[in-house]
């Protein structure tokens, strides 16, 4: 596997980087392994200090940073720069809430003396991240289990080395000890090989279905825990009474945004008969006012996809599509522009037959579905392998909230766009995964929830309750 930055702008090869060896992996571990028995005596007081210093250097090198990640795989610069400061308010919200959010957890018992859950760091975490959001992606990991105690090691994205490496070194400059957070150039034999050693104590990935379903393949047969925040075919539903105004506002930008390639993207725009023509006339003109040009000018409005491979494999669904019935009602004509720009398209008339139904495009097309009642709504949105996230657009928001808790996904935003937030947690169901990042369910998501018991002296009459019924049940 090569790491590389090439620019997707220019096509230019910036940096090779080499692939680690195994015994950097292997010293890795050991150092990583160390530093979760000496975590274990330190006070959480002292890592929220280091996580608010983390953050406030990601701020210092904001501009730095949000440059590289441009570079690295092509989005605009102002969405680099709103990446990096999520970053940074992950880590000072998980600095602020991380001792609160771990506190231990008294429990009503029948038993003699009192109950509660402690929550104890694991040990060493794989991280597993994509490219899209090559900050944001290790951030919503690092911050809550910084506050744990529980070491990482990083396997990034082939195509954002630069930005994955800076982010470490920064996380180090800021104070993190040696061991919290190392970014390897592995290859997957080294990453299986990492799931598999002792000292590590589970697995987080966020990226395609193949990488989950290996990985997670990889973490249970080692008795592993993993999360995994995979793809998504997010439902953008607009119901008749729908405010306009602001669906029209948002969808194109919700469908855009990172030049398409998010995973709870809006894929598919699921619309109401009465608003359906409005709709798709309001996409269009929206889609045909998009600047295309250098990412890093601030006058440029569209960026290109993040390399050529991923160009031509969208480039390949849609060709699929059309020859299966969908109609091309805007887009899909070459951009002349040297980088990888993929014009804004919008599909419709896809049948079921048709593969672009279950098949998501990681990049700025637009699934158009024309809908006669809430009840057919619902059941195209649910009709789906994927269920990340959800957007319900509805005149009387509690009505929304009511159709929204009929979508099987993780996540659903009514009469807003999606968003994610620290506070939020953030996961979904089916072919998207399982487990959350993010929230208070992200901070307890790789912990030894411990069970203790107090009590002065043995209760004799419940131990011999609990005798007996061992006995039955042998």
């Amino acid at each position: 596997m090569a790491y590389q930055t090439i620019n997707p702008y220019t096509n230019e090869l910036i940096k090779e980087y080499p692939n680690a060896s195994d015994q950097e992996l292997e010293n890795t571990l050991t150092v990583a392994h160390s530093l979760y028995k000496e975590t274990k005596q330190q006070p959480i007081q002292k890592r929220a200090e280091i996580l608010h210093a983390i953050a406030a250097k990601i701020r210092e090198k904001a501009d730095e940073l949000a440059r590289a990640c441009t570079i690295d795989m092509g989005k605009l610069l102002t969405e680099s720069q709103g990446e990096v400061e999520l970053c940074a308010i992950i880590a000072d919200w998980f600095a602020d809430h991380g001792e609160e959010l771990l506190a231990p957890d008294a429990l009503e018992t029948v038993a003699t003396g009192t109950a509660e859950i402690r929550h104890h760091a694991l040990g060493v975490l794989v991280m597993v991240e994509p490219w899209n959001f090559p900050y944001y992606q290790i951030m919503r990991v690092f911050a809550p289990n910084f506050m744990v105690g529980n070491p990482m090691i990083l396997k990034h994205a082939s195509n954002t080395p630069t930005s994955a490496q800076m982010m470490a070194d920064v996380i180090l400059e800021a104070g993190a000890p040696k061991g919290a957070l190392t970014n390897l150039f592995l290859s997957y034999d080294q990453v299986e090989h990492a799931i598999s050693d002792p000292r590590v104590q589970g697995v987080a990935l966020t990226g395609s279905e193949r990488g989950g379903a290996s990985v997670a393949q990889a973490a249970g047969k080692n008795l592993k825990k993993s999360t995994m925040e995979l793809g998504g075919m997010d439902p953008f539903i607009v119901l008749g009474d729908a405010n306009m105004k602001d669906v029209n506002d948002l969808a194109w930008r919700m469908r855009i945004y990172n030049s398409g390639q998010v995973c709870t993207s809006s894929k598919r725009f699921i619309v109401m008969d009465n608003v359906y023509d409005e709709f798709i006339e309001k996409l269009k003109e929206a889609f045909s006012k998009v600047k295309p040009g250098d990412p890093l000018d601030p006058k440029t409005t569209f960026a290109p996809m993040n390399r050529k491979s991923a160009k031509e494999k969208l480039q390949k669904q849609v060709d699929e599509a059309i020859a299966h019935g969908a109609k091309v009602v805007y887009g899909n004509e070459p951009i002349d522009l040297p980088g990888q720009f993929f014009m804004p398209t919008i599909l419709t008339e896809i049948s079921k037959d048709n593969p672009a139904y279950t098949t998501e495009m990681f990049g700025p097309v637009a699934h158009v579905y024309k809908v006669h009642s809430e009840e057919e709504a619902i059941e195209l949105a649910n009709d789906s392998m994927y269920g990340l996230g959800g957007t319900v657009f509805a005149g009387d928001p509690d009505h929304g909230a009511e159709v929204a808790a009929q979508i099987e996904t993780g996540m659903v935003f009514v009469n807003n766009f999606m968003v994610s937030l620290p506070d939020l947690p953030f996961g979904g169901v089916k072919n998207s995964g399982y487990g959350r990042e993010m929230s208070k369910l992200g901070q307890l998501a790789f912990v030894n929830e411990q069970l203790i018991v107090k009590a002065d002296k043995p209760n004799m009459d419940n131990l011999a309750g609990a005798l007996v019924a061992t006995q039955s049940i042998e």
